[in-house]
């Protein structure tokens, strides 16, 4: 991408602004792998990540369970590890599937790099330009026409390059870095058919009853997923595909390891896996899960240090977590998300 700026006395300078193309990195869209989840009753599971180890585990998981996979970074992993440092990570894990199917014999599967709850559209523009192959852009916090307004000139660039864009109706009770919201407003079905057709979305997180973060219920007050809203959001908007944010099922056994080497988590819940189960056989075709990563590195490396409290080498406890780590994202694309062989 080339600008010129002509200055006062006709003077011109030329400025480069280079477009990093995802499909040049080895990325896809969201399109194709969406559509398939539609189509065959499966969610593609949407896994943040913020370090090498966590991304080391999604890719491993997901290459050997051979399902498609779509690597998330948020505005606060963007600011922890380094946005051009994330891409690249990226890219290295990428590579690393394709030498490891080559070894295994297995097929290689779809990743796409996905911007998670991109709050203007200067971060969407900015990681389309870098070489993320699907945005979302998070409205959901605006007036209705707003959210329209913003999602829609998102959607206009985005398909200039062919990246794919998720946007958002309804809000989400919960916290997920800065986002806070004390109380969930459902999506409205109707509204839902109205802000897709004049945004051109190519795919819409609702609020259903899920939640942000590990702190989403109290222990047998979990209100589950609204599947009759699903069911009727599925019936307006039957050709795209839906979201699911704050899907973590804030695993128990987890949490009560960090309390026994020395945590002091509250009691919670999360979202129940046969919800998700559930709602991945109807429209959803796309589940986001962070908070269970989380837990499940921090549990494991309490664990070692506490077992092994003279050790000091990051890699003796981090190894552990990444492999814990990886039999938890397996146990979720076989058993909650059913994505399992689907490449």
């Amino acid at each position: 991408m080339v600008q010129w700026v002509r200055l006062v006395g006709g003077a011109m300078t030329i400025t480069f602004r280079f477009m990093i193309s995802y499909k040049k990195l080895g990325f896809v869209n969201t399109d194709k792998m969406l559509t398939d989840a539609l189509k065959r009753g499966y969610a593609v599971p949407a896994f943040n990540f913020n370090n090498m180890e966590q991304l080391q585990a999604i890719a491993t998981a997901t290459l050997i369970m051979q399902s498609p996979v779509i690597l998330q970074v948020s505005k606060g992993a963007r600011e922890y590890a380094d946005q051009t440092m994330l891409t690249h990570m990226a890219v290295g894990a990428l590579e690393m599937m394709r030498r490891l199917a080559r070894e295994k014999k297995l097929k290689p599967v779809p990743i796409a790099l996905h911007l998670d709850h991109g709050a203007d559209f200067a971060i969407a523009k900015s990681c389309i330009e870098t070489g993320f192959s699907s945005v979302m852009i998070d409205g959901s916090a605006l007036s209705y026409e707003e959210n329209i307004k913003v999602t829609k000139a998102v959607v206009k660039y985005a398909h200039k390059y062919g990246v794919t864009v998720e946007a958002e109706l309804g809000v989400l009770a919960g916290r997920e870095d800065d986002i806070v919201f004390e109380k969930s407003h459902y999506t409205d079905p109707k509204q839902a058919a109205d802000f897709v057709a004049r945004t051109g979305a190519d795919s819409l997180a609702v609020s259903v009853g899920t939640s942000h973060g590990a702190y989403k219920f109290k222990p047998g007050q979990t209100p589950g997923i609204r599947l009759d809203i699903v069911k009727e959001i599925g019936k307006v908007l039957p050709k795209t595909p839906i979201v699911l944010h704050g899907a973590s099922s804030v695993l128990p056994q987890y949490v009560d390891i960090i309390n026994q080497y020395g945590g002091k988590m509250a009691s919670t819940a999360g979202i129940p896996e046969t919800d998700i189960r559930k709602a991945a056989k109807l429209s959803v075709c796309k589940v986001n899960i962070d908070s269970d990563g989380r837990l499940v590195m921090t549990a494991e490396i309490r664990r070692y240090l506490a077992e092994n409290p003279a050790e000091f080498d990051p890699r003796k406890y981090l190894a552990p977590a990444r492999l814990e780590l990886q039999k938890m994202y397996a146990d979720k694309i076989k058993n909650v998300l059913g994505s399992a062989n689907m490449v």
